[in-house]
Parts: structure tokens; C-alpha cells; sequence
């Protein structure tokens, strides 16, 4: 929001310059961020009234002007199109100085003298305006400096106010926390009530009292729009970033800004009947101000006559019933509009307005009748006319309530850290507009009508400490028996993880936790996810309840932007419906590891092969991941289907017999419905299970060689190796110490329907050196067990 200082000053005025008021505004909580003049930096410019306007005798496009400063006439060549008799604007004299420290001198133009330049706005620093010179009000006193005639020693200062203080969406709220921080009076404009002249009135009636439980209006006759608003009013109007249009559409915009109230003048003559505040029916639309028409949602608020809808609520009003140039009689509202339930109307249709972005955040209840009073005065002095009784419509059980607010005394130095004065802390309060009552444990406060971020004393406490100052506040010491915390030696840490996958090659990604729900199907069509009430968009309208759906979307983008080879990983929760609740009823929040991968097996180099990424190099790095806690033995993998894996190319996983993950393939009706072109593998797992480790411990070497046997079996190729291996296992006895696939072979010689495994066993005793017997009895049990158990045959 922009304000200006000046106007700011009317209400109150410090001692402080700009800056160091700035930095008060902001050390209050309403960051200050930027500041910046009304106007470049100029000297020697007067207003000035043309005389005479002729045309160039050597130009077509230029004028030959006599002008007058005030202390004489001066010929001036001016090409802007507006130059005319009787326009008065400002003019640069012989001597002065324009931004950019541009000085005027005396020059020719084409062959005639020009002494000085009539100026546009944008030559002056005071808009981007350049397709004319500024034009001044016909009663601008000539030969008067345009700074001191504007006011343009005027800084600007735009203040980022957060959601909670809609009080402050007015020059009257930062006037009132300014006041209270430097213990002066504010002073407000009046607003008298405006005594009617006529009875006119028009009939209210609110059908919607939980959407607008307060609406007000009065009629005003006899006005005209012809007549401009005056200077003071389109001046503030520019330095808060809103254009002059018309009278009675300057004088809402500035109790806007001045009060924080938005208003809205139909124009009475296109009423038809009374006013009725209701929701929109089926099928109903309405054009609006900016030119476009929408079809009205059932759950939106209009304004409307007997005829239909005049206006979105809070929003944007209708351009059949507004004012124009005809316009003689108007009906002017004020109303309240319930913030909870306003809150995204505007931005369903793709608006966003100042009465919207305030109403949306809440607007004082109590102040319609005092804008509408401010409004109607300067309505009547500007253009005229008659103002009939103020009507209103009001449902009081609807309006908010504002039950008090209990502050223990004892409670300030706990959570603020230090002790303050109960005349200090009535002195804030009070300041802010709240009600005071002594109690036996502090106050009771009763919170105005403009404050709706104020509930609990939590609250109380924050408004203590900001206004108090933060940067007044003592610094202590923290002291607390901390007791350090044991770090179980089993337990791998996700940081331990996030380095290995790295230096394995993968990149961490880091996705949203929603969803659009037709990729949440492609992944998990048997779970129901999550619906958001209000997404951010259509694209994120679940919760996930896998981790693969976004790094699928991630390595599509990498592979559209002629990324070769992804590797990526993410950590995080999986929300996956269920009946064990965490956080929330009925939900399970899984913390999970997820891997993908896709492209080339290694980056492109001389000496590399260029080869695609299978199955066994993402298991190969999830082996690696999983030997990281010394805990690789109580995995295992086995053959599974999963919806969107390629049933071929899928396994669980499995720790001491329970599933905690899945790897494979992508579909490939998923590829095609990702419109992916290379083959994609990814990766699942419960991150608690791969967290999980054993203990270090040291084994004794063995002073004694090693011996090495080979074994080549011949089984049918539906036997997996692990199987095969686990009974080897069994079987060989204590000596084995190591097992090792080291060849798979499918081709002559095998019968097709079969395929022959290779093994290298390794033994070795700690105690003494093996003989050939004890190992050759060993290799006996290894190949009488497969060939009773899976009918294994030695490959000769």
C-alpha cells in the first residue's frame, strides 16, 4: 500500500523526519518497503496560462506560443497536441533545472525563439503521462511555483502490509498506530452527519444476513458529473497509484484509502425497484466495469434490483447500472461483507480489487455510516445536488462478535521477557482502541471493531512487544538443564542417505506434496487420496500417497529440456488414508525414500559404452544404500506386480519377511500416458526401514587361508538365484564365508527352457587351515541339496 507522507502528516505529525518515521513504522510490524518523491527534482517551473496558440510558420508540427508567467509574457515553441488558448501548465523559465539536471536555456527551433518549455507530467517527474502538457485547474494561480502549488515536497511510502492488518488498508489506521507511537493526538477528518434535504429513499432488503449482515445506502439527486474533481483530490488520488476518472468515482476511491471502507455509487435512474443483497441464482450473469461478462457462481454474493444482479459483492460493480456522463441522481452503499466468507470469490473469477483484497481481509463493522457521511459531504461539494435520509438494512446477531480478551499481568515478563508498567500497558492498549477493565489477575480488554486479528492473549501480548518496540526488548541469557540427547549407534541418520545417493550420482528433488489427481491414479489407482478443500490448482488437488508421481513430473521436465541421463531422489511423507492417524484422523503420514532413474548407464564419455539404464543398476544402488546400516543381510527381493510397474520387471522388498518397499520398471501404459520415451526405474521404500542398522562390531581375522570352489548349476530359468543361493547357504556349513553369483548363461548347449547359474564359494576356518576333504564334503551338501531341491543338474 502507498500512502503519502503529507497526507499522512494532516491526520498526525511526529517530529521525525522521513526516514527515521519509516524506520518507526516498520520496528511496529508494518515493514516499510520503499520510499520514494512525488516528483523528480526540478526548480524555476511556474504555472503559466497561454495566451495564443499559432501555428509554426517553418514547422507543421510545432505552435507558437505566447505564454504568461506572472511577471510577463514569453514566446514559447511548443509541439505538444494540447497546447491551446487559455490552458494553463507549467513552464520551465530561462535558468531552470528539470530531472536529469536538464537546465533550460534560451534556444531557436526552427528559426524562432523559444523562451523556456511548457511541460508534460513525465518531463517533470511526477508520472510516465507524455502525450500532452500537464494541464492545470482553470483557478491555478499564475506565476506561482508548481512545487509549492502541488505540494511535490512529498515522499511516498509504500508499506507491505501483512494479511492480518487490514486495519492499515487506510491513511486513518497508520495515522492512529503512529499516534500511539509517539504519544500524540490524532487528528480525523470530519464526518458529520449530512442532514437530509429530500425524503427519497430506496427500498433495502438482505436475503444473505451470514454473507453481508450490514448494508446501508442513500439516494442523492440533482448531481453533476460533469464537474472535475477538485486538484487536492486527484493529487492524493495519483500519489496512492490510482488515476482521476470522474467525480463520484474519486470521492469512493479516496474514502477507500483515506478510511479503508469500500463504496460503490449506482446510478439510481437504471434501478429498478429497491436494493436486494442475495446470492446469484442459476444461470445468471453480469458484465462487469472492466468490460468482461461472467456467468455467477450459486455460492456468490451479488447486489441486485427486481431486474437481476448489479454488482459482485465486495468485488466489482456492474456496467449496466453504472455512472457515466448522464448520470444525475445516484444511490450511494456502504456495506460489511463477512471476510470468512468472501475470502477466494474474487480470485475463483480471476479478479482481484481493492474492495476485494479488503473485504477479504476484514473491514471495520462499525465504520459503514461514518464513510458514507464522509462521502456524501464531499459528493455534495464537488458536484452538487440534494441527499436524501440514510436507510439501512442489518442483522446485528450476524456481525462479528467481540468477546473480551482476558491479559494476565503475570504473564507479560513469562513470555515477553521482562516487566512492563500497567501504565504502560494501558497506555498501548488504550492507544490501540481497546476497551480496558481492571480485574484481580490483570485485564479484560474488548477488542474494537477494526481489529480482527485480535482473539486470545497471545495476541494481546504481540501488540505489547510490537508497539513497547522489539528492538527496546532486553536480551538474556537462555538458561535451561539441557541434557544431551544419545544417538543410537544402529541408526543411520536421512543426512547419512542424502550423501551416499549423491556421491553415487543422484540428485536430490524436492516435489509438493499435492498432486494432480489423474497422475495420482496412473500411480496408486487402488488408494482414494486426500482432496485438498482448496487447492492451489487443479494441478494440485490431492495428496500424494506415493513420492513417484512427482518425480515422475520431474524427469519428464529434465527429459524435455535434452536431459540424457536423470538420476534423482526425494525424502518425505506419503499420505495414505488409513486408520491409524498421525497428525490427522484417519490418515497415515509415511515417511518415505523414493528413487528414479532413466537415460544412459553412464555420463557420455571416450571411454564409456554407451548403454541404456536397466533394472540391476537401480538395484545395485539400492543395495549399496541398503548396506550402509550393516543390516544387508536381513533383506531380500522377490517377484511382485505393482499398477503402474512393469510385471516383468518388478520386486518387493523385504526385511526379515515384511514388504517395506518395491522397485521395477515404469508401465509401459505409463510412459505413454507421460509421453516418456526412454524406459524409466523407480524405487519405494519406508524410510524407517532403511534408518534401521546394527550395531558395529569387530570380527576376528583369521590367520588361515581361504579356499575358493566353483560351482555351475543347470536349473530350470524359472528359479530365482536368490532362492538357489539361500540354499546354498544352508548347505554348505559353517566354513562358508562368502557366496557370489558371477555368471548367468542362456544359449547352446542349455536347453531352452532351463539356464545355468555360476557360483564362487569361498571357505575358510578361523582355527585352522581346511583340508580337501572338509571342503569337498562340503560342495557335496551344496550339490545334493539343489539337486533334491530344484532338480539342479552340474553343467558340464
Amino acid at each position: 500500500m502507498k500512502i503519502s507522507e503529507q497526507w499522512l502528516r494532516e491526520w498526525v505529525d511526529p517530529a521525525l523526519s522521513t526516514g527515521e518515521l519509516a524506520q518507526q513504522i516498520t520496528m511496529a510490524g508494518l515493514e516499510v518497503d520503499a520510499i520514494e518523491p512525488v516528483a523528480g527534482r526540478f526548480s524555476g517551473v511556474v504555472v503559466a496560462e497561454v495566451i495564443s496558440a499559432e501555428q509554426h510558420p517553418n514547422a507543421d508540427k510545432l505552435r507558437l506560443c505566447t505564454v504568461e508567467t506572472g511577471s510577463g509574457t514569453v514566446q514559447i515553441v511548443c509541439g505538444a497536441p494540447n497546447a491551446r488558448a487559455g490552458l494553463k501548465a507549467p513552464l520551465a523559465q530561462i535558468g531552470a533545472v528539470l530531472p536529469g539536471d536538464f537546465k533550460i536555456k534560451k534556444a531557436k527551433l526552427r528559426g524562432v525563439e523559444s523562451q523556456g518549455m511548457l511541460c508534460a507530467e513525465q518531463e517533470l517527474g511526477i508520472s510516465e503521462a507524455s502525450a500532452g502538457l500537464m494541464e492545470l485547474p482553470a483557478d491555478a494561480p499564475v506565476g506561482t511555483d508548481l512545487r509549492e502549488y502541488l505540494g511535490l515536497d512529498d515522499c511516498l511510502i509504500e508499506i507491505g502490509l501483512t494479511p492480518n492488518r487490514a486495519d492499515c488498508l487506510g491513511i486513518a489506521g497508520i495515522a492512529r498506530e503512529v499516534g500511539l507511537l509517539n504519544e500524540l493526538p490524532v487528528t480525523p477528518v470530519a464526518c458529520e452527519p449530512v442532514p437530509a434535504s429530500i425524503d427519497d429513499s430506496l427500498p433495502l432488503r438482505i436475503d444473505a444476513p451470514e454473507r453481508c449482515p450490514r448494508y446501508m445506502g442513500r439516494v442523492l439527486r440533482g448531481v453533476d458529473i460533469s464537474r472535475p474533481s477538485p486538484l487536492w483530490l486527484q493529487e492524493k488520488l495519483r500519489r496512492c497509484g490510482l488515476r482521476s476518472i470522474d467525480a463520484v468515482v474519486d470521492v469512493t476511491n479516496y474514502v477507500l484509502l483515506e478510511l479503508g471502507q469500500p463504496m460503490h455509487a449506482f446510478d439510481l435512474d437504471k434501478l429498478q425497484g429497491g436494493i436486494i443483497v442475495r446470492t446469484a441464482q442459476a444461470g445468471e450473469s453480469l458484465a462487469l466495469l472492466d468490460g468482461q461478462t461472467v456467468e455467477l457462481q450459486a455460492d456468490t454474493l451479488v447486489i441486485a434490483d427486481h431486474e437481476g444482479p448489479l454488482a459482485m459483492a465486495g468485488i466489482m460493480g456492474g456496467e449496466a447500472s453504472s455512472v457515466g456522463a448522464g448520470t444525475r441522481n445516484l444511490f450511494l452503499e456502504s456495506a460489511f461483507f463477512s471476510p470468512d466468507l468472501l475470502a477466494g470469490k474474487a480470485r475463483g473469477y480471476g479478479l482481484h480489487t481493492d474492495s476485494s483484497h479488503r473485504f477479504e481481509r476484514g473491514v471495520d463493522f462499525e465504520l459503514q455510516a461514518v464513510a458514507l457521511e464522509r462521502a456524501t459531504r464531499l459528493l455534495l461539494d464537488i458536484v452538487g445536488g440534494e441527499a436524501g435520509p440514510v436507510t439501512e438494512a442489518v442483522d446485528r446477531t450476524q456481525l462479528p462478535a467481540r468477546p473480551p480478551v482476558a491479559l494476565r499481568r503475570a504473564r507479560i515478563p513469562r513470555l515477553l521477557g521482562f516487566e512492563l508498567a500497567d501504565a504502560d500497558v494501558e497506555r498501548i492498549l488504550g492507544g490501540l482502541g481497546m476497551g480496558l477493565t481492571a480485574t484481580a489477575e490483570g485485564w479484560s480488554c474488548t477488542v474494537p471493531s477494526w481489529r480482527f486479528d485480535i482473539a486470545i492473549e497471545a495476541d494481546l501480548l504481540e501488540e505489547l512487544a510490537r508497539v513497547y518496540g522489539y528492538n527496546r526488548l532486553p536480551v538474556t541469557a537462555i538458561h535451561a538443564d539441557l541434557a544431551m540427547p544419545a544417538k543410537p549407534e544402529a541408526r543411520l541418520s536421512l543426512r547419512h542417505l542424502r550423501r551416499h545417493l549423491a556421491a553415487r550420482g543422484y540428485r536430490e528433488a524436492i516435489t509438493y506434496s499435492f498432486v494432480e489427481p489423474r497422475l495420482q491414479e496412473l500411480f496408486d489407482p487402488e488408494v482414494t487420496p486426500v482432496a485438498l478443500s482448496n487447492p492451489i490448482s487443479a494441478d494440485m488437488a490431492v495428496m500424494r500417497s506415493s513420492l513417484l508421481p512427482g518425480l515422475a513430473s520431474a524427469v519428464l521436465r529434465n527429459s524435455n529440456r535434452q536431459q540424457g541421463r536423470v538420476r534423482l531422489f526425494e525424502s518425505g511423507l506419503r499420505f495414505v488414508p488409513g486408520p491409524e492417524g498421525s497428525g490427522l484422523a484417519g490418515l497415515r503420514q509415511i515417511p518415505t525414500l523414493a528413487l528414479m532413474v532413466s537415460g544412459q548407464r553412464f555420463a557420455e564419455s571416450w571411454s564409456a559404452a554407451t548403454a541404456a539404464v536397466d533394472y540391476f543398476d537401480l538395484k545395485g544402488d539400492l543395495e549399496s544404500l541398503l548396506g550402509l546400516g550393516r543390516a544387508a543381510a536381513e533383506f531380500g527381493f522377490r517377484a511382485a506386480e505393482r499398477p503402474a510397474l512393469h510385471p516383468g520387471q518388478t520386486a518387493e522388498l523385504t526385511r526379515n519377511g515384511q514388504v517395506v518397499g518395491v522397485i521395477g520398471a515404469l508401465h509401459p501404459s505409463v510412459l505413454t500416458a507421460l509421453d516418456l520415451a526412454a524406459p524409466v526405474l523407480a524405487c519405494e521404500l519406508d524410510l524407517a526401514a532403511v534408518l534401521e542398522g546394527e550395531l558395529p562390531h569387530f570380527a576376528e581375522l583369521s590367520r588361515f587361508p581361504e579356499v575358493r570352489r566353483d560351482l555351475a548349476v543347470v536349473v530350470d530359468e524359472s528359479v530365482a538365484a536368490a532362492a538357489l543361493m539361500d540354499d546354498v547357504r544352508a548347505a554348505a556349513g559353517a566354513y562358508l564365508r562368502e557366496l557370489r553369483l558371477f555368471d548367468v548363461y542362456q544359449g547352446k548347449g542349455i536347453d531352452p527352457k532351463r539356464k545355468s547359474l555360476a557360483f564362487g564359494l569361498t571357505f575358510r576356518d578361523q582355527s585352522r587351515t581346511l583340508s580337501d576333504d572338509m571342503v569337498n564334503d562340503a560342495m557335496e551338501q551344496v550339490i545334493d541339496s539343489l539337486g533334491k531341491n530344484y532338480n539342479a543338474e552340474l553343467r558340464n
